[in-house]
């Protein structure tokens, strides 16, 4: 249980330091680009015979480190849309892109005996229905931009959530075990990171002040540990991700929504109350 607790507590810290962004001029963007060695280093500190890496053949190495560039793609999507959107809507948006991972299970890998039931068809239907409800209402070249950003944060989670659950399954072992794995991702991120920081630095993109680079600190840490712990209570629970991650995903979905609305004071209209409730009733529905 402790596990779990901390698990949702980093998840939901990960959008609290977006939402704290522009109140001290943080630019999300560089911040982002520089977690990634934070996040890399508390990994390895976690366990430090990760290193030396003992790579999987060339095809997979290869996925892992494009893994990674859609990673740090996602993530700044997510920062983008916290600030645009707020926490709750894109914490909805992230949790229930696990619709993606479910359509390929069913329409592709076929696996564990996954079928059409009437459950994930509700829940798929459902997911949909909360991302409308959830999503801003079109009145602008603004709110266009924003609804823009929900459904990419969408649709880059449910991709990168796809493919780490296939890298995961197939070579996570071989490299090693979890953390070895986590990492080999994370060395991609950080080449893709290193790229965009000295693009955008030319182009004069980023803000460089002492915020921006010393707030990759609290967000490189929860990065780390929101997926770490949740690993820990999967083991916890003998891998049943059909009790864990349900309970995981409503929790963030519910806890962002509470410290959205008491510490940020952001309004939940009734129609994104609806979009809420269906979210966490597809999300049970789409993995009992």
């Amino acid at each position: 249980m402790v596990y779990f607790v901390l698990s949702v507590f980093f998840a939901i810290l990960l959008l609290v330091n977006f939402r704290m962004h522009a109140k001290f001029g943080v630019d999300t963007s560089l911040t982002i680009l520089l977690n990634y060695p934070i996040c890399f280093l508390t990994g390895w500190a976690v366990q430090p015979n990760a290193l030396p890496f003992h790579w999987p053949d060339m095809s997979y190495s290869m996925g892992m480190l494009a893994l990674g560039l859609g990673f740090v793609v996602t993530f700044l999507l997510t920062g983008f849309s916290t600030q645009k959107n707020g926490m709750a809507t894109t914490s909805l948006a992230n949790n229930i892109s696990l619709v993606i991972p479910v359509l390929f299970n069913l329409l592709i890998w076929n696996r564990g005996g996954a079928d059409w039931t009437w459950q994930i068809i509700v829940g798929l239907l459902l997911a949909f229905g909360a991302i409308y409800f959830c999503s801003p209402q079109i009145d602008g070249k603004g709110q266009n931009k924003s609804l823009t950003a929900l459904l990419l944060v969408f649709v880059g989670y449910g991709i990168t959530n796809t493919a780490f659950n296939f890298l995961n399954a197939e070579v996570a072992t071989e490299a090693g075990g979890t953390i070895p794995f986590m990492l080999m991702i994370v060395a991609g991120a950080i080449g893709a990171s290193v790229l965009e920081l000295i693009r955008g630095t030319i182009l004069g993109k980023f803000t460089w002040n002492k915020a921006s680079v010393l707030a990759a600190l609290p967000l490189g840490l929860p990065n780390f540990f929101s997926f770490y712990f949740l690993l820990k209570t999967l083991d916890y629970f003998g891998n049943n991700g059909a009790i864990v991650l349900p309970i995981f995903n409503i929790g963030v979905i519910v806890g962002s929504t509470a410290v959205a609305y008491l510490f940020f004071k952001e309004k939940i209209s009734g129609r994104q109350s609806i979009g809420i409730s269906l979210g966490c009733i597809a999300i049970v529905l789409l993995l009992l």
